[in-house]
C-alpha cells in the first residue's frame, strides 16, 4: 500500500473531509489531494503530524511494507491504533477518566471479572474482549430506549 493509499484509508476510517486535515495540519486541501494520490510526499515533520492525527506509529507510516486488504494487515493496523486517544476527541472524557477518583477500583473489579469471564468461558482474550464489549453495548441500547 502507497503512502497515498494509506493516507486516504486513515482519513476515511477517521471519518475526516480533506478539508478537516488541511486545516488541522495547515495546508491546502489540495494538497492533501496530492498526497492522497502520490502525486507529493508530506514533508517529514507533516508525516509526524499525521500519524499523530490518524493513531498510527510513523513508521507504520512511512514504511514501504506492502499492507493489503486482508485481515491479518487490517488487524496489524487496528492493533497500531491508540483507540483512547482516537476517541477521545469525539469523547473527552476518555483523555480524563482515569483521573476520576474511584476509578481504579472499577478496574479492578472489572479487570476481575474479564479474568473470570474469559476462563469460565474459556475464550481467548479477543473473543473476551468482544462478547464483554457486546453485553455492555446491548445494555447501553436497552437504557437509550427506556429514556426515550
Amino acid at each position: 500500500m502507497s503512502l497515498g493509499e494509506k493516507l486516504l484509508y486513515l482519513r476515511k476510517k477517521a471519518g475526516l473531509s480533506q478539508e478537516d486535515v488541511a486545516e488541522k495540519l495547515s495546508v491546502s486541501r489540495q494538497t492533501i489531494s496530492k498526497w492522497e494520490t502520490d502525486q507529493t510526499v508530506p514533508e517529514l515533520i507533516k508525516a509526524k503530524l499525521l500519524s499523530q492525527l490518524y493513531n498510527v506509529s510513523y513508521d507504520y507510516l512511512i514504511s514501504g511494507s506492502p499492507v493489503g486488504g486482508d485481515v491479518t494487515s487490517i488487524e496489524m493496523i487496528v492493533d497500531e491504533i491508540d483507540w483512547t486517544s482516537a476517541w477521545s476527541e469525539k469523547y473527552p472524557l476518555l483523555a480524563s477518566y482515569q483521573g476520576i477518583k474511584g476509578i481504579d477500583n472499577y478496574s479492578e473489579r472489572l479487570s476481575e471479572m474479564y479474568d473470570a469471564f474469559k476462563n469460565e468461558f474459556g475464550f481467548n482474550d479477543a473473543d473476551t474482549v468482544l462478547v464483554l464489549k457486546d453485553i455492555l453495548y446491548q445494555k447501553y441500547k436497552m437504557a437509550k430506549k427506556k429514556s426515550k
